[in-house]
Protein backbone atom coordinates (compact mmCIF):
# COMPACT_ATOMS: atom_id res chain seq x y z
CA UNK A 1 0.00 0.00 0.00
CA UNK A 2 2.71 2.60 1.09
CA UNK A 3 4.46 1.70 -1.95
CA UNK A 4 1.75 2.18 -4.06
CA UNK A 5 1.03 5.34 -2.35
CA UNK A 6 4.93 6.34 -3.20
CA UNK A 7 4.56 5.31 -6.83
CA UNK A 8 1.31 7.03 -7.19
CA UNK A 9 3.00 9.78 -5.79
CA UNK A 10 5.87 9.65 -7.94
CA UNK A 11 3.25 9.46 -10.44
CA UNK A 12 1.68 12.65 -10.24
CA UNK A 13 4.94 14.21 -9.49
CA UNK A 14 6.30 13.43 -12.80
CA UNK A 15 2.44 14.70 -14.60
CA UNK A 16 2.86 17.66 -12.61
CA UNK A 17 6.32 18.33 -13.89
CA UNK A 18 5.58 17.49 -17.49
CA UNK A 19 2.23 19.60 -17.02
CA UNK A 20 4.91 22.24 -15.40
CA UNK A 21 6.79 21.99 -18.79
CA UNK A 22 4.03 21.98 -21.12
CA UNK A 23 2.73 25.34 -19.42
CA UNK A 24 6.37 27.13 -19.46
CA UNK A 25 6.18 25.71 -23.48
CA UNK A 26 2.91 27.12 -24.13
CA UNK A 27 3.97 30.15 -21.99
CA UNK A 28 7.06 30.85 -24.40
CA UNK A 29 5.32 30.14 -27.41
CA UNK A 30 2.76 32.72 -26.46
CA UNK A 31 5.47 35.26 -25.81
CA UNK A 32 6.80 34.71 -28.78
CA UNK A 33 4.08 35.19 -30.60
CA UNK A 34 3.52 38.03 -28.67
CA UNK A 35 6.63 39.26 -28.96
CA UNK A 36 6.65 38.38 -32.63
CA UNK A 37 3.51 40.75 -33.30
CA UNK A 38 4.74 43.60 -31.31
CA UNK A 39 7.91 43.24 -33.00
CA UNK A 40 5.89 43.47 -36.71
CA UNK A 41 4.02 45.94 -35.72
CA UNK A 42 7.19 48.26 -34.78
CA UNK A 43 8.41 47.05 -37.96
CA UNK A 44 5.45 48.30 -39.67
CA UNK A 45 5.86 51.45 -37.91
CA UNK A 46 8.87 52.04 -38.95
CA UNK A 47 8.16 51.11 -42.53
CA UNK A 48 5.34 53.83 -42.56
CA UNK A 49 7.40 56.25 -40.97
CA UNK A 50 10.11 55.41 -44.24
CA UNK A 51 7.49 55.74 -46.71
CA UNK A 52 5.69 59.19 -45.26
CA UNK A 53 9.52 60.27 -45.26
CA UNK A 54 10.49 59.10 -48.42
CA UNK A 55 7.12 60.65 -49.79
CA UNK A 56 7.93 64.39 -48.02
CA UNK A 57 11.03 64.31 -49.98
CA UNK A 58 9.25 63.54 -52.99
CA UNK A 59 6.81 66.06 -52.55
CA UNK A 60 9.95 68.45 -51.37
CA UNK A 61 11.75 67.73 -54.66
CA UNK A 62 8.32 68.05 -56.78
CA UNK A 63 8.20 71.43 -54.82
CA UNK A 64 11.89 72.76 -55.30
CA UNK A 65 11.04 71.14 -59.08
CA UNK A 66 8.20 73.19 -59.89
CA UNK A 67 10.09 76.49 -58.30
CA UNK A 68 12.82 75.94 -60.45
CA UNK A 69 10.56 75.64 -63.48
CA UNK A 70 8.63 78.75 -62.58
CA UNK A 71 11.97 80.47 -61.89
CA UNK A 72 13.54 79.49 -65.49
CA UNK A 73 9.93 80.61 -66.94
CA UNK A 74 10.13 83.91 -65.50
CA UNK A 75 13.49 83.77 -66.62
CA UNK A 76 13.12 82.85 -70.35
CA UNK A 77 9.79 85.94 -69.82
CA UNK A 78 12.71 88.84 -68.99
CA UNK A 79 14.92 87.73 -71.69
CA UNK A 80 12.17 87.77 -74.02
CA UNK A 81 11.20 91.17 -72.42
CA UNK A 82 14.73 92.29 -73.29
CA UNK A 83 15.39 91.04 -76.84
CA UNK A 84 11.98 92.89 -77.71
CA UNK A 85 12.98 96.33 -76.03
CA UNK A 86 16.41 95.72 -77.89
CA UNK A 87 14.29 95.34 -81.35
CA UNK A 88 12.90 98.17 -80.73
CA UNK A 89 15.08 100.56 -80.08
CA UNK A 90 17.01 98.97 -82.98
CA UNK A 91 13.95 99.76 -85.33
CA UNK A 92 13.39 103.14 -83.84
CA UNK A 93 17.52 103.78 -83.97
CA UNK A 94 17.22 102.93 -88.09
CA UNK A 95 13.92 104.79 -88.32
CA UNK A 96 15.89 107.90 -86.75
CA UNK A 97 18.80 107.20 -88.90
CA UNK A 98 16.37 107.10 -91.91
CA UNK A 99 15.01 110.25 -91.11
CA UNK A 100 18.92 111.92 -90.52
CA UNK A 101 19.79 110.29 -94.11
CA UNK A 102 16.67 111.74 -95.66
CA UNK A 103 17.48 115.14 -94.18
CA UNK A 104 21.09 114.97 -94.60
CA UNK A 105 20.03 114.28 -98.58
CA UNK A 106 17.49 117.24 -98.29
CA UNK A 107 20.27 119.31 -97.64
CA UNK A 108 22.93 117.97 -99.69
CA UNK A 109 20.17 118.63 -102.72
CA UNK A 110 19.36 122.08 -101.17
CA UNK A 111 23.33 122.73 -101.19
CA UNK A 112 23.84 121.50 -105.02
CA UNK A 113 20.88 123.45 -105.99
CA UNK A 114 22.46 126.72 -104.46
CA UNK A 115 25.95 126.09 -105.60
CA UNK A 116 24.37 125.28 -109.14
CA UNK A 117 22.46 128.98 -108.71
CA UNK A 118 25.56 130.64 -107.92
CA UNK A 119 27.45 129.29 -110.28
CA UNK A 120 25.11 130.53 -113.18
CA UNK A 121 25.27 133.71 -111.82
CA UNK A 122 28.46 133.95 -111.26
CA UNK A 123 29.53 132.26 -114.88
CA UNK A 124 30.30 135.59 -117.04
CA UNK A 125 32.08 137.01 -113.98
CA UNK A 126 34.26 134.13 -113.59
CA UNK A 127 35.17 134.10 -117.15
CA UNK A 128 36.08 137.69 -117.13
CA UNK A 129 37.94 136.98 -113.85
CA UNK A 130 40.00 133.77 -115.44
CA UNK A 131 40.84 136.08 -118.48
CA UNK A 132 42.55 138.86 -116.45
CA UNK A 133 44.39 136.07 -114.34
CA UNK A 134 45.64 134.76 -117.65
CA UNK A 135 47.11 138.09 -119.17
CA UNK A 136 48.44 138.88 -115.74
CA UNK A 137 50.55 135.29 -115.74
CA UNK A 138 51.26 136.02 -119.70
CA UNK A 139 52.43 139.59 -118.43
CA UNK A 140 54.68 137.69 -115.44
CA UNK A 141 56.41 135.34 -117.96
CA UNK A 142 56.87 137.96 -120.55
CA UNK A 143 58.85 140.06 -117.86
CA UNK A 144 60.97 136.83 -116.33
CA UNK A 145 61.81 136.32 -120.45
CA UNK A 146 62.93 139.83 -120.75
CA UNK A 147 64.56 139.72 -117.38
CA UNK A 148 66.47 137.23 -118.63
CA UNK A 149 67.49 138.32 -121.95
CA UNK A 150 68.59 141.62 -120.61
CA UNK A 151 71.35 139.69 -118.22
Amino acid sequence: EKERKREREKERKKERKKERKRERKKERKKERKKRRKKERKEEGKKESKRESEKARKRERKERKKEKKGKKERKKERKKERKKERKKAIKKERKKETKKQEGKQERKQECKEERKKERKKERKPERKKERKKERKKERKKERRKKEIKERK
